[in-house]
């Protein structure tokens, strides 16, 4: 797999997703360049043989076709707003690498980019930080989520930007994407994500409090070990994740406490748990010993003359049903069923 066609990529921002995502692009022989805000680490990148520009004016200045950021959460709307006019004259699609949409999409629409944004999030990361931890390997065949504007809010190119955005991940990222609105992006990923970083975090902080936390880190093994890998996360990148997407992670947190309300009252009354244990036994099945969701049928959705408003929404209801796109080609785009 090469970077051949996929045009001219700028990186904004060269943490552990930015850096990562550089780094692939480089090795696959992609058109890339990449800027940071600090010193620093321009300086580490062009070590590895990366293409960096010293601010965003540099970066914008060596055209590229698709744009994106890669910046904490809390630094997308600053950043969206100076590049805004940096990008005027061109045509370059902005899309970025954000474990929250929503916010990210009203950001780049108050910066005036709207029109050219399409919304990205690889479901891949580590509990590391910075270009240090950066890694080709995290990103390669990662299944992303690309999002698109809810009904009636989209922009009338937003189709072919998505086209861009697609054939980036499946060609030279090797990936996968599920085509979904904004909204169901971020409801699907505060539950396999963001919950789980809240948890795992509270998990420390009951250790960090007890009186017996030596002795229990001392016996801790592979359950705590992997139960609270998440938390060593930075907590302040953690916590901006959590913060930006509340509507959808402060209801998922009221069920799980919902639910251990009841494992509370069966421990303290000597009730059943069989339930509670065995809710998800079809999920458990699923996930035992890591393995991938099972694939289904490929199929080849036609896009005709072009992409169009049409396609978009049939991406999207069949992607929230599970499918994913493994590829686009002239006048076909690749959508795997699950099974």
């Amino acid at each position: 797999m090469t970077g051949e066609g996929a045009g001219r990529i700028g990186v904004v921002g060269l943490g552990l997703v930015g850096g990562s995502l550089a780094r692939l692009l480089a090795a696959r022989g992609a058109d890339v360049v990449a800027t940071d805000v600090d010193a620093g680490t321009r300086a580490d990148a062009r070590a590895v043989g990366l293409r960096v520009a010293d601010d965003l004016a540099g970066l914008c200045a060596a055209d590229p076709e698709v744009v994106v950021l890669a910046v904490p959460l809390r630094a997308v709307r600053a950043t969206a707003a100076e590049l805004a006019p940096l990008l005027a004259g061109g045509d370059a699609t902005v899309t970025d690498v954000g474990s929250v949409k929503g916010p990210v999409r009203a950001a780049v629409v108050a910066a005036g980019l709207g029109d050219r944004y399409v919304g990205a999030h690889p479901m891949a990361g580590t509990e590391h930080s910075g270009f240090g931890a950066s890694d080709a390997a995290l990103l390669d065949a990662a299944p992303w989520a690309v999002t698109v504007a809810e009904p009636g809010a989209a922009a009338p190119d937003e189709p072919r930007r998505l086209a861009q955005v697609l054939r980036l991940v499946t060609g030279p990222l090797a990936g996968t994407a599920a085509v979904v609105t904004d909204d169901r992006h971020d409801e699907a990923a505060a539950l396999v994500s963001h919950v789980p970083h809240v948890l795992a975090t509270q998990l420390l902080n009951a250790v960090a409090g007890a009186p017996v936390r030596d002795l229990a880190l001392g016996l801790a093994a592979g359950s705590f070990r992997d139960g609270t890998r998440v938390a060593l996360t930075d907590p302040t990148r953690t916590e901006a994740m959590v913060t930006e997407n509340a509507a959808w992670v402060a209801p998922a947190l009221r069920k799980v406490v919902r639910d251990l309300e009841v494992v509370i009252g069966a421990l303290e009354t000597n009730g059943a748990l069989h339930e509670v244990f065995h809710a998800a036994d079809d999920v458990r099945e699923l996930r035992a010993g890591g393995r991938p969701r099972p694939a289904g049928p490929e199929e080849g959705l036609p896009v005709g003359d072009g992409w169009t408003a049409g396609v978009v929404d049939a991406l999207v209801a069949r992607c929230t049903a599970g499918a994913v796109v493994v590829g686009v080609d002239d006048g076909t785009v690749r959508v795997r069923a699950p099974r």
